[in-house]
């Protein structure tokens, strides 16, 4: 279903999608672009959005660059008729399926319950459960490894208090429910070219300068499932505090 010269659901139609969830299509080349959830005409809202000025997201941009090309976005509507919770789901499990999405955050609880391979679910439930001993930081890398080191993925950038990141005394990388990385955060600075160049700025957000955790604290945490009560089905925050 494409976007055509809608701009909205007859209002009879509206009041029976309950929740659903959509696909962005780039009509240039077919590629999905972003997955969103929502009610009544939020797709069309999405299909006709402008912003005057430069400060564009990733989705924005897109469809500025597909309407500037004298295209229309196009769209699917790929399940209605659901409640919040289950459209939750659904978004997620998309947002999944369809790597490079211009989606700002991963779909909720796909650091902890998204796509992985049987080998891995088969790790993630083996592993013992670590037992925390200390004032931690939890990151969720599971993104951003992929593209850079362990180390780099896990400072740069989060939006946390800074004066809370600094009463941790370390600082976990997870990856899909398993601890794989334990630092040390000598310095917390706001996510800045001027204290990491080579970085983009990163509004509200603080990264931290620092090393490796000792060999002890590694041994102690790395390898380790992130206990149940840090990993609520649903959460889409990155950051958690333990200890």
């Amino acid at each position: 279903m494409t976007a055509g010269k809608a701009a909205s659901f007859p209002p009879e139609v509206a009041a029976q999608l309950k929740f659903y969830v959509y696909r962005l299509i780039d009509p240039r080349n077919g590629e999905t672009f972003y997955v969103g959830r929502g009610q009544g005409n939020r797709v069309f809202a999405h299909i006709r959005a402008e912003v005057e000025g430069d400060e564009l997201d990733n989705k924005l941009k897109r469809i500025r660059e597909i309407r500037l090309a004298g295209f229309e976005v196009a769209h699917v509507i790929h399940r209605h008729g659901m409640d919040e919770k289950t459209a939750i789901e659904v978004e997620a499990a998309l947002i999944d399926a369809y790597p490079g999405l211009t989606n700002l955050v991963g779909g909720a609880g796909s650091g902890d319950f998204g796509a992985m391979h049987a080998l891995e679910v088969t790790a993630k439930y083996r592993a013992e459960t670590a037992v925390f001993k200390h004032r931690v930081l939890l990151i969720s890398v599971n993104r951003s490894a992929i593209e850079t080191s362990l180390y780099e993925a896990t400072r740069y950038a989060w939006k946390l208090s800074k004066s809370k990141a600094e009463r941790a005394e370390f600082v976990l990388a997870t990856k899909q429910g398993l601890i794989v990385g334990a630092f040390v955060a000598d310095r917390w600075l706001e996510a800045t070219p001027e204290s990491f160049p080579g970085r983009e700025a990163s509004d509200g957000r603080i990264g931290f300068i620092g090393r490796e955790a000792p060999l002890d604290i590694r041994r102690l945490y790395v390898g380790k499932r992130v206990p149940d009560e840090y990993r609520k089905k649903g959460a889409a925050n990155p950051v958690k505090y333990a200890g």
